[in-house]
């Protein structure tokens, strides 16, 4: 398996960890992203960047849509130690800074 479906399996699972930084974008004060979509679009998404070599776990960010869909980033490390996903950041991505919501402008 890839790390893609080992954070697809962990999350629908519910074996994830959501970070404090996350949590913050997820805020109405900020994103105003639930925790229902944030899953959604994790679970809807592809890889649009690779992250392997990030220690101490390998990471990338996730694109997806909610259900509803709503465009979703999420930047997932996992390991396979643990199991576990770790949410690291998520956001509703600017359009204006990405094509497609998949690359960088």
């Amino acid at each position: 398996m890839g790390l893609l479906d080992d954070i697809k399996k962990s999350v629908s699972e519910k074996s994830y960890n959501i970070s404090s930084h996350a949590r913050k974008e997820m805020s109405p004060m900020e994103d105003d992203i639930s925790e229902k979509e944030l899953t959604e679009a994790i679970l809807d998404g592809g890889v649009i960047e690779d992250y392997s070599n990030d220690k101490p776990f390998p990471s990338c960010l996730i694109f997806g849509k909610s259900r509803n869909g709503r465009p979703i980033h999420v930047v997932c490390a996992y390991s396979k130690e643990d199991n576990i996903t770790i949410i690291i950041t998520t956001y509703e991505p600017d359009p204006s800074r990405w094509i497609k919501y998949k690359k960088r402008i």
